[in-house]
């Protein structure tokens, strides 16, 4: 069980926590802080045109005559999650910025790469996990943006005529470019694939830097004491213990078959960073995106630690 805690752990977590100790050290100010919220602007372009590129139609096609499947990876994602995710806000005496953070976390699509790696450890389906993962990503560009202005328009989520533009140039118009040159530069980018992760990461990183260093300058540690990261974790524990019993239970009630579960269990139970960063800082005032990211950072660490331990118990149940 150590051995797999310790596989579990992504060290892309500790980049992260990395940077947002360095943004609370030395953030972004001044000039510096508008070339970084260009750059953050350029990174998040350059992202969702790789995610676009990475996109394989064939597979999509291979897996796409799963439709039962697919609508409930959908509902569990956009419809349980979101639900969950109201009721976590109005605990009684929960901070509203952790509520709103654990909200819009739950708003979110789900993981790529690891819904489709975890699916294939466990020996599930893993023509429909891409499906069912890509199609939630594209999805998402539209529905969480949507989502999140519909239940967090008090909490500074906004879809005003400016945020739709963002969304399209953004995040629509850059995975549409992506997916419409793959026939091009698809090769490049499977022959490339570390290169590419890396470019992919770091681009992530550069927002996170850019939002936490909004944060700290607006005095996010002075609103956010440790005791509320602490419950953060728990929530997230909560929350994600709760998904994957349903999607579990959800995948024996409509009779699917054990390799068609296990792509509901890992497709429907976990959220995307690297969506969910980019989308974040579309949606909310530069200030407030360090703080709205922040459950998701953890829930990220959370599921990836948790899944790896699941996967590999299915697999061993199938020797």
């Amino acid at each position: 069980m150590l051995d797999r805690l310790k596989s579990a752990f992504d060290p892309y977590i500790l980049a992260l926590l990395s940077t947002v100790a360095f943004a609370s050290v030395l953030p972004a100010r001044g000039m510096g802080a508008n070339l970084f919220d260009h750059a953050a602007d350029a990174a998040i372009v350059m992202l969702f045109f790789l995610h676009g590129a990475k996109l394989s139609r064939e597979a999509i096609v291979a897996g796409a005559g799963h439709w039962r499947l697919h609508v409930a990876t959908m509902g569990t994602t956009f419809a349980l999650f979101p639900l969950l995710g109201l009721g976590l806000a109005a605990l009684p005496g929960l901070p509203a910025l952790v509520a709103s953070g654990m909200l819009f976390l739950t708003l979110l699509p789900s993981t790529v790469q690891s819904s489709i790696a975890f699916t294939s450890i466990a020996r599930g389906n893993v023509a429909a996990a891409v499906c069912s993962a890509s199609f939630s990503n594209l999805a998402g560009i539209f529905i969480t943006p949507l989502l999140a202005s519909l239940l967090m328009g008090g909490a500074g989520a906004s879809m005003s005529g400016s945020s739709i533009e963002k969304i399209v140039l953004q995040l629509l118009l850059p995975f549409a470019l992506g997916h419409g040159l793959r026939p091009v530069i698809g090769g490049f980018v499977s022959r490339h694939k570390a290169m590419i992760g890396y470019v992919d990461r770091g681009s992530i990183l550069l927002v996170v830097y850019t939002a936490f260093s909004a944060a700290v300058v607006e005095g996010l540690w002075t609103h956010l004491p440790l005791w509320e990261l602490g419950l953060i974790a728990g929530l997230s524990i909560v929350l994600l213990a709760v998904v994957l019993a349903a999607t579990w239970g959800l995948g024996a009630m409509l009779g699917f078959e054990r390799a068609d579960r296990i792509v509901l269990l890992f497709c429907g139970s976990k959220k995307s960073l690297a969506s969910g960063v980019p989308i974040a800082g579309v949606l909310f005032p530069a200030a407030q995106v360090g703080v709205v990211i922040l459950p998701l950072m953890l829930f990220h660490q959370i599921q990836l630690m948790a899944c790896a331990v699941i996967a590999r118990g299915l697999a061993q149940d199938e020797k």
